[in-house]
């Protein structure tokens, strides 16, 4: 009730409850017997949650949750805060687990979420099983200090600590490094001594994974493996998946296959950088996942449009193609067709350009 802050505090709560008691109602419905500025306080947070649930009658669980994010408040207050990124990257994280377990549920993502579920008894909307499914999963199945399970945290707070086995994942640009971070040296360089601190976290074995696509804040996104990955020593790296076209980056390094356990004695990182020490073998490893064959969001247009560049190659959307001059990129939209034909490509550090097909020799990455 009083976060984002609304000047309500524990006295006028207090009051609440007090006068809730005495009308036999529930707190809600108490909210317009209070008077004052506690009153007023109390009664425009009990307007907002009004005008919310007026608002998302009849939307889908994720723009419910969508909605409400933004409504809410939360996202102003962190804008105003200095680490406040972070918090609004995982706010809306959140609409991706509530379409995530719709699909779960084998429940239809337009579905109206304050619809009851047919299958359920008694009767639950989408939003109260979502909540329900959220609350189970937030804690009491977490696990206790000293018992063998995995642990998922981020790089800042696995400082200090060591696993025998750490998986890193989203070694991607714009994840990890951060876009954020991408565009300043200095940004960039803390994203490096982040990356440095995960990699020697791990005693025995150390697994590096990305995705050629993933949902991002609601949206499908194509990115190039992360710089990171090219700064390791090569000879250390073992790829364990085939690479299946997976867009690589313009700066160097590269090999086939897949990666694990390195070299003699591994790899441990020291204060003054890399170093090795028998004594402290660290194996790396990278899992690359596979490219998908065609992203299930494309719309028929961009099929179509696709199937009229086909020079015995099938251009699509989140195909990895090599260009002589800017490297290798990822296909991001198609256009056009004839002469007229062109594709707007992620080339990385390079930027995102447009090419006309009949000018560019674009090469598909196999």
């Amino acid at each position: 009730v009083n976060f984002p802050a609304r000047g309500i505090g524990a006295r006028s709560i207090e009051q609440l409850q007090d006068a809730a008691r005495s009308a036999q109602a529930s707190l809600f419905d108490a909210t317009a017997m209070l008077t004052g500025a506690a009153g007023a306080k109390l009664q425009a947070f009990a307007q907002l949650i009004a005008r919310l649930r007026q608002e998302t009658a009849t939307l889908p669980l994720p723009e419910v949750v969508e909605h409400v994010i933004e409504r809410s408040g939360l996202i102003l207050h962190y804008q105003s805060e200095r680490e406040g990124q972070e918090r609004i990257e995982n706010l809306r994280e959140v609409v991706n687990a509530a379409a995530a377990f719709l699909a779960e549920q084998g429940v239809d993502a337009q579905f109206p979420a304050n619809v009851g579920l047919a299958d359920e008894v008694p009767t639950i909307t989408p939003l109260a099983a979502f909540l329900s499914h959220a609350s189970l999963e937030a804690g009491d199945n977490q696990a206790q200090e000293g018992m063998d399970a995995l642990q998922l945290m981020t790089v800042h707070s696995a400082k200090g600590l060591e696993f025998d086995g750490v998986f890193i994942t989203g070694l991607e640009e714009g994840l990890f490094p951060h876009e954020n971070s991408i565009q300043e040296v200095e940004g960039l360089e803390e994203e490096r001594r982040l990356m440095y601190v995960a990699i020697t976290r791990a005693r025995k074995r150390l697994y590096l994974s990305l995705s050629q696509t993933r949902m991002l804040h609601g949206q499908t996104r194509y990115n190039l493996r992360s710089r990171f990955l090219e700064e390791l020593p090569e000879e250390h790296l073992k790829w364990l998946t085939p690479r299946a076209g997976l867009a690589r980056s313009d700066w160097g390094g590269g090999g086939q296959g897949g990666w694990t356990g390195g070299g003699q004695g591994g790899w441990r990182g020291s204060g003054s950088g890399w170093g090795s020490e028998p004594a402290r073998s660290r194996s790396l490893g990278a899992a690359s996942s596979r490219a998908l064959e065609a992203p299930s969001y494309v719309s028929a247009d961009d099929q179509r449009a696709a199937a009229r560049f086909d020079r015995g190659l099938s251009w699509r959307i989140g195909q990895t193609v090599a260009h002589a001059r800017f490297g290798e990129g990822v296909i991001l939209a198609i256009e056009g067709s004839g002469n007229d034909a062109r594709v707007q490509v992620n080339f990385g550090r390079q930027g995102i350009k447009w090419l006309a097909l009949s000018v560019a020799k674009l090469e598909a990455v196999r």
